[in-house]
């Protein structure tokens, strides 16, 4: 399958190094010479240097014969364009566009073949948002993550000393909550990936991931560690996208304080606020965190478009006696750097958040949704299962009869309305959603050719 990706910055570098290592033909385009240099050299991939919304240069990338165009340059009319050339001239036969102006991602009726030509359009502020309101809504966790559009949850989670779980065996999870269905899809423990049997004991430090149906996914994080008390107060540092957008979503539910430096803004976002509290400052003056009484939130929340901003105000503020500190990092080496933090509850990645909602339209199989967790080094896969028992390897048979690929785990099948967690004698239908969790990347293609359709044998 043939690539182009337009905009070699962060979601387009990161994306382009996720598929190279899955051994797609991935073709980069950038108007950055050195910027593609520094990717080509690290990289197998082809590198094409111009404006990536013009004929001649997509023409020179190889428009006509690529399979996927997925646009992710930092100007949302650039990638507009592109899609429309491509769709013009070139007939691309599918195009995805990163665009993070609401103007453009609200308004639907502008987008398909019979308007502007995008099949797919990408928001990552969007995206970190629900992510955040997520986390803020179960505190303690270290990801939560929708699949079967909601129906069932994956939670990552630390086991702390004192949890209920922990030094015991997973096999007493089933009756510790015997009222709710729920598996253990993986365990990384420093730094390395278990996966789980029965016999497994949960150790102090450990993270593991969950997986149940919506409604069970608390009760399931209890058994794990102790309860936290729900949040209530929650300040937010900075005002853009990211911070506007989450302040509206949850300032029904929450007290916020929202913490824009810049003083225009912070007029705009108290005129388009309704209960919000905003405060022009900076989430680094500490004097000012302490006059408004940081130290009884609940959670801060750090979302400016500054790294450094965002780290050093998340520091303080857990120093200062915050519970839950949830941290927006765009650069790669900072995010790997802090991930391990013990002042910093959660590290998001907006670039890696994109990578993921792209990477279920590039795979090769009917996917719906994937995650990429752990940095990249995991995945959470959400893919339908089609055929029938001839012309497919997973339908027709029961889960402990599919070879699975090593590191690979089956935790749960969405059929209809109904959640089954996945235990060996369950049976996978036609148009089950099937969730997997995978440990080893270079199993994925391994998953693709198990979940195609082949001719059936007659």
């Amino acid at each position: 399958m043939q690539i182009l990706i337009l905009g070699a910055g962060q979601v387009g570098g990161i994306l382009a190094d996720s598929l190279a290592k899955e051994r797609f033909d991935v073709t980069l385009v950038d108007k950055d010479a050195s910027r593609l240099k520094e990717v080509g050299e690290r990289l197998d991939i082809k590198t094409i240097h111009g404006e990536a919304s013009h004929p001649d240069v997509l023409r020179r990338a190889g428009a006509e014969e690529a399979d996927i165009l997925v646009a992710t340059t930092g100007s949302d009319e650039v990638n507009i364009v592109a899609c429309q050339v491509c769709y013009t001239k070139f007939q691309t036969a599918k195009r995805i566009a990163r665009l993070r102006a609401a103007a453009y991602a609200d308004d639907n009726a502008l987008f398909g073949e019979d308007h502007v030509p995008i099949d797919f359009i990408i928001n990552p502020e969007r995206a970190v948002t629900n992510q955040v309101k997520e986390l803020l809504a179960h505190p303690g966790a270290l990801e939560i993550l929708d699949f079967a559009q909601g129906k069932v949850q994956l939670a990552a989670m630390k086991a702390y000393s004192g949890g209920p779980l922990v030094g015991r065996a997973l096999r007493y999870l089933t009756s510790d909550i015997p009222e709710v269905e729920t598996r253990v899809a993986a365990i990384f423990r420093k730094g390395n990936a278990i996966i789980p049997t029965g016999d497994t004991v949960i150790e102090e430090d450990d993270e593991a991931f969950f997986i149940a149906a919506r409604e069970d996914i608390t009760s399931v994080m209890g058994e794990l560690r102790r309860a936290e008390q729900p949040n209530k107060k929650v300040v937010i540092a900075g005002g853009g996208n990211i911070g506007f957008g989450l302040a509206k979503a949850i300032e029904d539910d929450y007290d916020i304080k929202i913490v824009e430096s810049d003083i225009s803004r912070a007029n705009w976002l108290e005129d388009g606020l309704s209960r919000s509290i905003v405060i022009n400052g900076s989430a680094t003056d500490k004097d000012m965190l302490i006059e408004e009484n940081i130290d009884q939130c609940d959670a801060f929340c750090a979302v400016t478009n500054d790294d450094d901003i965002n780290i050093m105000s998340s520091l303080m503020a857990k120093r200062l006696g915050v519970k839950q500190v949830i941290t927006l990092i765009g650069k790669r080496a900072y995010v790997d750097l802090m991930h391990d933090s013990p002042s910093i509850d959660v590290v998001i990645s907006p670039q890696q958040v994109a990578t993921s909602m792209l990477l279920s339209h590039v795979r090769r199989a009917d996917i719906a949704r994937v995650h990429s967790l752990r940095r990249g080094a995991a995945e959470a896969i959400e893919v339908v299962a089609h055929g029938t028992k001839e012309s497919s390897k997973v339908v027709g048979r029961r889960i402990c009869d599919i070879y699975l690929p090593s590191g690979t785990t089956i935790g749960a099948i969405v059929r209809d309305k109904d959640v089954l967690i996945a235990h060996d004698e369950v049976m996978v239908q036609a148009d089950d959603h099937v969730i997997l969790f995978v440990v080893d990347k270079k199993q994925i293609t391994s998953i693709e050719k198990l979940f195609q359709v082949g001719l059936k044998l007659l």
